[in-house]
C-alpha cells in the first residue's frame, strides 16, 4: 500500500508538475510562519471553549472549539494550533485545480485555478490561525466541487461526499448556511435542477442533518444565543460601505491582478457552453454577495466561494495566448510580494508596525473594535496576552491569602477572560467572568 501510495503521488506531480510545486510553496509558508507570533484572541477563546465540550457554544458550533483544545492536549503549541487552518490552505490548492479539471480544463487550467487560491491575501490570511472560518473556504470548494461532479454524472458517491461536506460545513461554522442555500437556489434556477430528482439528494440531506443538526438543537434549548451575537452587526456595526465600496474591497483583497480571473467564473458558464455545467455557481456567487453586503456582513464572509470562481474562469481563460498568460501570472505572483508580511508574520512587530506606515497597505478597520489597532487586527489580536496575565497574576498573589480565596478576575471581553483562563492556569489564577459570551 505504500508503494502504490508513493507511486501515486509520483505520477501526480509527474502529470502536474506547476501545480505541485504551488502546492508545496503553500505548505513551506504556511508552516513556516504558522508558531511566529503568539495565540490569536479567538483562538484563545476556543481553546477555552473546547475544554468544556458541548454540542453547542454562544457564537459558534462545536468542531473548531474542539479541535483547538484538542491541539493542546499536550502542553501549548502554537504551531500545532495552526497546523489544522495551514493544511487547509495547502489541501484548496489542488482540490481547486481538481475542479477546473472537472469542467473540462487542461493542466494549464489547473495549474492557473490552483495558484490562484494559493495566491489569494484573503485567503491565506483566513488559514494563518485557526477560527471558524479557516476551514470555510476548503469546505465550500468541497462542497461545490461534489455538486457540480453530482450535477455532471449523477453519481451518488459526490451526493453523499456533498452531505458530509456540509454537516462538517455546518458543525464548524453557522456561516456555511448561506454557501449550502445559495448553491441550492443556483441549482433550482438553472437546468442542474435535475438533481433534486436524485434519489441520492435527500440521503445526502439527512447525512448533513445528522452531523450539522446537535449544535442547532443547543442554540434552540438556549434561546438562539447565535443571534443575539450578530444581531449588532446585521444593524450596522460593521464597517461595510456602500455595495460599491464592499467589490472593490474584495477584488483588492482576492489579489487585484486576479480579479478578471474570478470575474470570468460568474460571465463565462453563460457565454461558453462547455461552461454551462457551472452556471449554478454563478448564481450561487450573486446571491450570496448580496446577502451579505445586505447584511453588512464583513468582507471575509464571501472568501470560501472565489476558489470555485478561479477554477471556472481558469478553464475560461485558457484560449488566452501562452506568453501572456505566463505573463498575468507572473505580474500577480509579484503583487504577492509587498502584500506577505500584512498577511504572514514575517516581520517583528515593531518592524511591520514601521513597514504599515510606509507602505499603507494596512487593510481598513472591519468593525469598532479594530479602530486603533498598531498593526492589523488580525496581527494586534495575537500580541500582548501573556503580559496581561503576568500583570494580574502579580496584582493576585500580591492580595493576603485571605482575600485571594474570595478573589473574583472579572474581564471586559472574550478575549481578556480566555487569555487569563489559558494562560493563568500556570499561576493558579481562578476562572475569569466576563459578561461577553
Amino acid at each position: 500500500m505504500t508503494r502504490l501510495f508513493g507511486e501515486g503521488v509520483t505520477a501526480a506531480v509527474r502529470r502536474d508538475p506547476v501545480l505541485w510545486a504551488v502546492t508545496l510553496l503553500v505548505a513551506l509558508v504556511h508552516l513556516g510562519f504558522a508558531g511566529r507570533y503568539d495565540v490569536f484572541r479567538n483562538e484563545l477563546y476556543f481553546i477555552i471553549c473546547g475544554r468544556h465540550p458541548a454540542f453547542g457554544y454562544v457564537d459558534q458550533p462545536p468542531l473548531i472549539p474542539l479541535l483547538a483544545a484538542a491541539t493542546q492536549l499536550f502542553g501549548e503549541s502554537v504551531w500545532l494550533l495552526r497546523l489544522p487552518a495551514a493544511l487547509a490552505a495547502v489541501a484548496l490548492v489542488p482540490l481547486t485545480a481538481a475542479m477546473a479539471r472537472a469542467l473540462g480544463g487542461t493542466r494549464t487550467a489547473a495549474w492557473i485555478a490552483g495558484l490562484a487560491a494559493g495566491l489569494s491575501p484573503m485567503l491565506a490570511a483566513l488559514t494563518t490561525v485557526l477560527t471558524t472560518a479557516s476551514l470555510e473556504p476548503l469546505a465550500w470548494t468541497g462542497l461545490t466541487y461534489c455538486v457540480l461532479r453530482a450535477v455532471q454524472g449523477g453519481d451518488r458517491r459526490f451526493l453523499y461526499g456533498a452531505g458530509l461536506v456540509a454537516g462538517l460545513a455546518m458543525a464548524a461554522k453557522y456561516g456555511a448556511a448561506i454557501w449550502i442555500i445559495v448553491l441550492g437556489i443556483g441549482l433550482i434556477a438553472t437546468p442542474a435542477r435535475r438533481l433534486f430528482r436524485q434519489p441520492g439528494l435527500w440521503g445526502a440531506g439527512l447525512l448533513a442533518v445528522a452531523i450539522g443538526a446537535p449544535s442547532l438543537v443547543w442554540q434552540a434549548l438556549n434561546g438562539w444565543p447565535f443571534f443575539d451575537v450578530i444581531r449588532p452587526a446585521v444593524g450596522g456595526t460593521n464597517f461595510t460601505g456602500s455595495p460599491v465600496h464592499f467589490m472593490i474591497g474584495q477584488a483588492f483583497e482576492q489579489n487585484i491582478l486576479l480579479a478578471p480571473l474570478w470575474l470570468a467564473g460568474i460571465a463565462a458558464p453563460f457565454w461558453l457552453p462547455r461552461l454551462k455545467s457551472a452556471r449554478f455557481v454563478a448564481i450561487a456567487y450573486v446571491v450570496a454577495a448580496a446577502i451579505v453586503i445586505g447584511a453588512h456582513g464583513k468582507n471575509y464572509y464571501l472568501a470560501g466561494a472565489y476558489p470555485s470562481l478561479f477554477a471556472v474562469g481558469a478553464v475560461a481563460a485558457e484560449p488566452i495566448a501562452r506568453m501572456l498568460r505566463l505573463g498575468w501570472m507572473a505580474m500577480a505572483c509579484a503583487l504577492t510580494v509587498p502584500l506577505a508580511p500584512v498577511v504572514f508574520p514575517i516581520l517583528d512587530p515593531p518592524v511591520l508596525a514601521r513597514y504599515l506606515a510606509a507602505t499603507h497597505l494596512a487593510p481598513p478597520p472591519e468593525e469598532a473594535a479594530a479602530v486603533g489597532a498598531p498593526l492589523t487586527q488580525l496581527f494586534s489580536d495575537q500580541l500582548g496576552w501573556r503580559t496581561l496575565e503576568q500583570q494580574v497574576a502579580a496584582v493576585y498573589r500580591a492580595l493576603p491569602e485571605d482575600e485571594r480565596a474570595h478573589t473574583a478576575l472579572v474581564a471586559a471581553d472574550y478575549g481578556e477572560a480566555a487569555a487569563l483562563d489559558f494562560y493563568g492556569m500556570a499561576d493558579g489564577l481562578p476562572p475569569a467572568l466576563s459578561g461577553q459570551n
